[in-house]
């Protein structure tokens, strides 16, 4: 159960199938060879290296992936550099990646590092001071898969105990979530994610007079209502396990 930046209070939404993405921290430091930024003939210069990369890595989801298969690769972070004048060694990035299968991962995962040491080949980097590329492997979320029958069976309960307008079916996001865990990577065990309405009708109609995005999840502005956000995802909740326990 998550509580939702963009739905309203009293409501509960669910997603057939993939609901939550793969999550993927990856490393990147870029290696060059600093000197005088006056003499840019003299250096590997790293920073543009980086610039080439971030937007080479772009062309994975254009190019090279399924347009109905999402991927998505941000770079959160990127450092290099000292002084105006001065050409940094090397360049560190962070990159957050997000997909939804298990090749597709495999496959984004390889084309970052391939494209990251085809751009320093073409530019002369020398084989040792190659981009280090490293996956956070102890930082890895797997994708939240609601399974859809399991999924049918609790809206058409929920649509009962909390009635038909109530409950809404919401698209996915290539967020990340750990819920993932109990259902296990493969998805052998079924499992059910959704959300809980946490915003006022009141504001949600202003923001969308107003042309504004609501506040998200991790923004400093998004104050969710505790009633009746709380006893909404209680009743679904215990409405669910009293389902589930017919069985």
């Amino acid at each position: 159960m998550v509580r939702a930046p963009d739905m309203q209070i009293g409501h509960v939404g669910v997603t057939e199938g993939y609901t939550y993405a793969n999550v993927d921290s990856v490393d990147v430091t870029v290696r060059g060879v600093g000197g005088h930024g006056a003499y840019p003939h003299k250096t590997k210069d790293p920073i543009v290296l980086a610039a080439e990369m971030i937007n080479a890595w772009q062309t994975i989801a254009s190019r090279e992936n399924n347009p109905l298969d999402p991927i998505v690769i941000t770079v959160g972070s990127i450092h290099g550099g000292t002084k105006h004048n001065i050409i940094p060694d090397e360049v560190k990035m962070q990159l957050t990646v997000r997909t939804y299968k298990a090749d597709t991962r495999d496959r984004v995962l390889a084309a970052i590092e391939r494209i990251a040491k085809g751009i320093a080949v073409a530019a002369g980097i020398p084989a040792e001071r190659a981009p280090i590329v490293s996956v956070a492997k102890d930082q890895f979320t797997p994708a939240t898969y609601n399974n859809p029958e399991l999924t049918k069976r609790l809206v058409a309960m929920w649509k009962k105990s909390l009635g038909d307008e109530n409950v809404e079916i919401v698209d996915p996001t290539m967020g990340g979530e750990d819920f993932s865990e109990y259902s296990l990577p493969d998805h052998s065990i079924p499992a059910v994610d959704f959300h809980v309405g946490a915003v006022d009708p009141a504001k949600i109609a202003e923001y969308k007079q107003a042309r504004k995005e609501l506040p998200s999840l991790h923004s400093s502005k998004f104050a969710p209502v505790p009633e009746p956000t709380i006893r909404t995802g209680i009743v679904a909740m215990t409405a669910a396990v009293l389902e589930l326990m017919k069985n």
